[in-house]
């Protein structure tokens, strides 16, 4: 099988969840999508159920009543996709701060031997349009934090632009994976590092939304910092 499934979690996307679904749809290879919706109250769940008639078999939702966070919102995802027999399984912001043409990308690099693609901000540089300075030396820093303090050769480890394989979810324990915020992506990666599995870097430019509102704060980012010197202590081990 060669199943691809996005994962879009949403949270008051009105702006921007139809053109993203359309525009992820319209891609070659057909790419599934599964929206994980945290009860957003602008209405997001809605537009989405309908556009469900116009794509079924290749759209879907998941609501959940509030805000439950990031990281639990993509093991909610995750979980589904193995549970429906996808073999590739990418995260993707709604905003289209990820190009969705890009999963070509990602997806390709998987194909060729990568067991995570990750859409790399940094490893050919800085590659941000219409951030402010301080976010992006903010998140620039966090992840030259992380490969110091974990020894993981990835350049942008707090990116939310990723493919897996589907053997590296299998193997992932998602009952110890603690984080919930933007620390959940360093999680996730280090975790696939210990395990053996191999990751590579595809650049990316990442282009801050020009729609809705950003659920960016600088508590997400207090939450990794800290969450990872919890992950130097701890010990990786895969499902048994």
């Amino acid at each position: 099988m060669n199943a691809k499934v996005v994962i879009i979690p949403t949270y008051n996307e009105k702006e921007n969840i139809e053109k993203i679904i359309r525009k992820v749809r319209s891609l070659e290879g057909d790419f599934h999508v599964l929206v994980i919706d945290d009860g957003s109250p602008d209405g997001t769940a809605a537009i989405v159920k309908s556009l469900m008639e116009e794509f079924p078999g290749s759209l879907f939702m998941i609501e959940r009543t509030g805000k439950l966070g990031l990281g639990t919102a993509y093991l909610t995802g995750f979980q589904w996709a193995l549970d429906y027999g996808y073999d590739f399984i990418t995260e993707m912001d709604a905003d289209f701060s990820h190009n969705p043409d890009d999963l070509l990308r990602l997806h390709a690099a998987c194909q060729e031997g990568a067991d995570v693609s990750i859409g790399s901000r940094y490893c050919k540089g800085v590659s941000v349009v219409n951030w402010p300075m301080g976010r992006v030396l903010m998140s620039y820093f966090a992840s030259k934090y992380v490969r110091f303090m974990l020894g993981i050769k990835v350049y942008d480890n707090t990116a939310g632009f990723v493919c897996y394989r589907r053997k590296v979810l299998e193997t992932i324990d998602f009952d110890k994976v603690k984080m919930k915020g933007y620390g959940f992506q360093i999680e996730m990666k280090y975790t696939a590092y210990k395990l053996g599995f191999k990751i590579v870097e595809v650049p990316v430019i990442f282009v801050d939304r020009t729609e809705g509102t950003s659920k960016m704060s600088s508590s997400i980012f207090g939450e990794a910092f800290w969450g990872v010197m919890g992950l130097r202590l701890r010990k990786i081990q895969g499902r048994k």
